[in-house]
Order: structure tokens, then sequence, then C-alpha cells
């Protein structure tokens, strides 16, 4: 992967990021061995970058130029920054093929703001308070029925957590469309990074495999989401459902409400950046309690107190779980007009990616950044600067609060039911799945009931 040097050139133009200009360069490898090593061990080479290059540098995948910076106060500048100037849905194309057009992760500006004021009563502290229960139900419903000895956990995290966004977020109760609907999903987020990438070749979508074997996966998902928003349009009890899909039909009014198209675009974002990030983050987590005992036992008898203040230790295991194994390593700003960025003039078109891993791995912000302490986590440590999973400014991820509440939820349940032990003492590796980290082996755990 090519990657040079920020530092020594103050206020000049992007170009004195390429190569040849006299700059360290990182390895000279070929575009696709270079894609291929910023999708498959990006972590890794972030952190090379960062000790050689320090707090700014460039990275170069699929012909793209991506300055990545590591600074807090550069990030919160970047955030907090004209949401004009600094388009996030630019920096996520490479999702539109799979969420869509009018997927808050691709909006910017005007129809950003506006699909954000009408989803987010959908995700406040009402209608949150008002999911726990069907939550903790489903809980209660999945984990017993695992099986004891070895498991991976990644895939009963994800298991629950869809369950939880089928019923909870799409409001789906039939069984048979409930069985069609799980298919089809896990066909589109069990999709390889060489398949997603494909995505953004229309040829391959419709004449090649697997690409069109994706697309064929798509439609139909698409044909029962479509059913279910008409259904849900036409339901004699709309006015009562609590369903975030029941939310998303009745937000705005007649002239401003959203269209089929844009809340198919909404419930296939969540499924992405909502089922796949916390069921990878509830994996992680429990994946670093099995290796820290004393946190487990505290995390055990958290689970068994069921009251605030438990509940406020699990809510901490789980951001630190994030801090320590971050689900999501980079966002994305494509700069609409020139820019100071790190004391570097860049211009427009420009994609900076605060990296998410680097800060919340920093020892000048985090001590011991690479043990698991969930203190950290209720002591003040951890900041809106320093940690940022969910990302920050207007963008930050809409379903955050949710996805705290499930994952307490879902803790709690598992560390009621079972006693966990680490296949293998040493900590898994991260894989790259599609946009997620994930566990390399997919958090290999021993499980045996509680007494």
């Amino acid at each position: 992967m090519t990657a040079t040097a920020s530092s020594g050139i103050k206020r000049k133009d992007i170009s004195a990021f390429r190569p040849g200009n006299g700059l360290p360069d990182g390895p000279k490898l070929p575009i696709a061995l270079q894609t291929l090593i910023y999708f498959t061990a990006r972590p890794q080479l972030m952190r090379y970058c960062r000790a050689k290059y320090g707090p700014a540098f460039t990275v170069r995948f699929m012909k793209r130029s991506v300055v990545v910076i590591t600074e807090v106060e550069e990030i919160r500048k970047l955030f907090s920054g004209s949401p004009q100037a600094f388009h996030a849905g630019e920096g996520n194309r490479v999702l539109q093929p799979i969420v869509g057009d009018q997927s808050l992760l691709i909006l910017d500006e005007d129809p950003h703001l506006r699909h954000r004021k009408l989803l987010m009563p959908a995700f406040a502290g009402a209608s949150l308070r008002g999911y726990r229960e069907l939550i903790a139900a489903i809980a209660d419903e999945e984990v017993p029925g695992w099986r004891p000895g070895r498991t991976r956990l990644a895939e009963h995290t994800q298991a629950i957590t869809l369950e939880i966004i089928l019923r909870v977020v799409f409001g789906v109760t039939d069984p048979v469309r409930l069985a069609k609907m799980r298919t089809l999903v896990l066909g589109v987020t069990g999709a390889s990074l060489f398949t997603m990438a494909g995505t953004l070749f229309p040829v391959l979508m419709k004449r090649i495999w697997p690409w069109n074997r994706l697309q064929r996966t798509l439609d139909g998902l698409d044909e029962l989401l479509y059913a279910e928003i008409r259904e849900c349009r036409e339901a004699p009890d709309l006015a009562a459902r609590t369903d975030v899909l029941a939310r998303m039909v009745r937000a705005g009014d007649d002239a401003d409400g959203l269209s089929d198209v844009e809340i198919r675009d909404e419930l296939v974002t969540l499924l992405l950046a909502g089922h796949e990030t916390t069921s990878n983050g509830l994996a992680w987590t429990l994946h670093e309690l099995m290796r820290a005992p004393v946190e487990l036992a505290r995390a055990v008898a958290a689970a068994d107190r069921q009251d605030k203040e438990g509940d406020e230790f699990l809510e901490a295991c789980f951001k630190e779980g994030l801090r320590l194994r971050p689900v999501i390593g980079g966002v994305a700003r494509r700069l609409t007009e020139p820019a100071e960025i790190a004391g570097y003039q860049l211009p427009a078109g420009v994609v900076v990616s605060p990296s998410i891993d680097l800060v919340q791995h920093d020892h000048a912000l985090h001590a011991d950044p690479g043990e698991f302490r969930p203190d950290r986590c209720l002591d003040g440590s951890l900041t809106t600067s320093n940690w940022l999973p969910f990302g920050g400014g207007v963008r930050r991820c809409i379903g955050a609060g949710f996805s705290m509440l499930e994952s307490v939820e879902i803790l709690r349940k598992v560390l009621q039911t079972w006693e966990l032990a680490p296949v293998a003492e040493k900590p898994e590796a991260t894989k790259t799945r599609h946009i997620t980290l994930v566990p390399a082996k997919g958090a290999r755990a021993i499980l045996s009931r509680r007494r």
C-alpha cells in the first residue's frame, strides 16, 4: 500500500501527497494489491502508517487517495464543521448499491437533515424505553437455546440481533415471512468483501456470479420489504403500533412524509449499520470479558443484580468492547470546497477519514489502551473526543441509544445463563468483513450452563 507522510508540507496542495515528490513512500505495490491490503488488513495498515508517517497520512486504494487524520482536535473540527463543506454521504458511496440513494448514510445537507428529523423520534428516549420489554423477551427466548460446549459467539450474537431488528424495528411477526427475511438478510450481510466491492460495477451485478446472486438476493429482500411497508400503511392498528417501521410510516405529514423508497433504504441501512455493528460489538465484548476474569466476575454480578447500577456496568463493558475492538475502523468526509485539515490546505474533492481505531488506541488519550477496562467508561475517561464508535457531529449514528439498550439486555441474559471460557488464551485477530471489523474466528468460546 502506498502511503506518504504529511509532515513538513504545511498549507500545500494535496498533490504534495503524491509519490515522486521526495517524501518517504510506503511499499510500492500494484494498485490491486494495495486495495487488497486496505480492505483485508486495515487496522494493521493504519497503525503501521501512523507509526511511520505521523498523525496525518495518505493511503490509496482503487485509485483513490484518502487522507487519514488521527488527532482528536482535528477530528472534532471536522465533525463540527459545515455539513455543506464536509459531505459524509459522498464518503460512503461504496455502500450506495446496497442501502440505496435515500439512506441516511448516503444523503447530505438538507435531505440528510430532513431524514434525520423524521427518524429521530423513533430512536429517542421514550421510544427506546418502549422497545426494552420486547428486546428482553427475545433475549429470554433465544439465549437459553444455545448449546453448551464449543461455539462461535459471533454466530449467536448475529442471530439474536437480527431477530431484534426484524421484530422490533421491522415489526415482522408472520413466521413464514420472518423465515424468508432471515435468509435474505443473511445473504446480504454475509456477502464477502470481494462480492461487496463488486457492487460498484453494475455490469457485474447484472450478469456475473457471485454478484448477480447478490442482486437476486437484494431483489427478493426488496419484495418483502415493500410488502411490509404497504401492509403497514394499510394496517388498521397503525396508530397504536410501536415498531420502528410504523413510526417511519407515521413520520411527518402527508406532504413531507417518507416515501416507500425512502423507508426501504432506511430499513436496509438499519440492517447493515445496526444489526451487523451491534452483533459484532457484542461478540467482541464477550471475547474480551472471557480473557479478563476479574471484569467477567463483576459483569456476572451486575447481570444478576438487575438494577440501574448493574446495567451501567454492563453498558460500560459494551462501550469498552467498542473502544478496544472498534467494529468500524474509520469514517469519511468528502470536501466540497478547499479546507485546511491538520495543517494542510486540501482542495475540494479530497476524502478525509478520521481513524476511530487509532484514536481509541492512542496512548496519549487512554491509559494502557490495549487492556480491557470497563471502569474507564464510568470514571469520565471516555469522552466524545476519544471514543468514536458511533461517529460524531450531525452524522453521529442515530441508532446509538438503541444499540446500547439492546446490548445491555443481551449481555444480561447471556451472563445470567452461561459460564464462558475462551477456547484459546491468545486473543483473536481482527478480520475485515465488508465494512466491519470482526473476530477472525468468530469469538470462539466454551459454554457451560450456570448452576
